[in-house]
């Protein structure tokens, strides 16, 4: 934490943040909730004076350690919205997935947020894991939808190399049809979907961010920062990172790769393509989609309905 508390005040000068200048804040990682609240504190008082008044600050959470009594100290620090990484209601894919938590955990760690009164609550889901079906999705969205949330994100189980589910990389199915129920289950109980894997009556600014390209500071071990055209990258290991949190890799993106970043994320959320970036055969091709109903436009944006489509998209775009 206090090699933290070093890189965030090197980062704000790099960053030349002002007063009222940081409009979201995210706690990430999936186990901020192992950390005691007044260990935060430093970092909340060194924030503080850069946050604007109604900044969206969100930490994720494990269901199981994610108690009543730490989500109040959170609360207290400022914390007003938390994503909670349930992945299943099913006792046995839990298991499976070697989480910590069992779905009551889950379910209470949910009931005692909307208790303290956070503003918004978020649960993650995975789907494809193996054995996965139709009905066991199913039960996990009508669990999640009969609990006191306003933000799903669902994720398609990905294989990370070198992690356990590399040595069993068949635990993961193929199977597209289920992107398809879950997306159709969620939105038909109001959840609109705003990006590829996030639903919402509210929409998350944090995660808005990265798809606008905004500049983000990342701080932790690990945790990449971008500035206008440039990423930052802290080392990954956690000792090498106390030793020295000021150390990275640097990488200098070109215009071009940059633009290309720009229709990738712009077509797989709500955010689209602003037409004045594109150069006219880029144009041409886009406007080919319009008339295929592939893609529909305004006077200054592309934007795309389906996307699960956005990759296909965006490479015909780029011809």
């Amino acid at each position: 934490m206090q090699a933290l508390y070093k890189q965030l005040a090197f980062e704000l000068k790099r960053f030349n943040a002002i007063e009222n200048s940081i409009e979201t804040l995210f706690i990430g990682g999936g186990t901020p909730s192992t950390v005691d609240p007044q260990l935060y504190a430093p970092l909340f008082t060194l924030l503080k004076p850069y946050l604007q008044k109604d900044a969206e600050i969100t930490t994720e959470a494990n269901p199981n350690s994610a108690t009543k009594e730490w989500l109040k100290g959170m609360k207290s620090l400022g914390v007003n919205r938390v994503s909670f990484g349930v992945q299943s209601f099913q006792t046995e894919k839990l298991k499976a997935l070697n989480r910590a938590h069992n779905p009551e955990q889950a379910k209470d760690a949910i009931k005692h947020a909307k208790s303290l009164r956070f503003e918004h609550i978020s649960l993650d889901l995975i789907y494809n894991y193996q054995g996965d079906s139709e009905l066991l999705l199913l039960n996990d969205i009508q669990t999640a939808f009969s609990l006191p949330i306003d933000h799903i994100s669902a994720y398609e189980l990905t294989i990370e190399n070198g992690t356990n589910f590399s040595k069993t990389p068949e635990v993961r199915q193929e199977n597209e049809n289920l992107a398809f129920f879950v997306t159709s289950e969620i939105e038909k109980r109001g959840f609109t979907a705003y990006e590829i894997s996030n639903f919402g009556t509210y929409q998350s600014k944090h995660n808005k961010g990265y798809w606008e390209i905004k500049d983000y500071i990342g701080a932790g071990a690990g945790a990449v920062g971008f500035l206008k055209d440039r990423r930052f990258y802290p080392p990954t290991d956690i000792d090498i990172y106390i030793q020295n949190p000021l150390s990275f890799n640097e990488e200098i993106l070109t215009q071009e790769e940059l633009l290309t970043e720009k229709i990738f994320l712009g077509l797989r959320s709500t955010i689209g393509i602003q037409k004045s970036l594109l150069t006219q055969k880029m144009q041409k091709n886009a406007n080919i989609l319009c008339d295929e109903k592939k893609l529909r436009s305004d006077t200054t944006h592309y934007y795309n309905d389906n996307f699960f489509l956005s990759d296909e998209i965006a490479l015909y775009i780029l011809g």
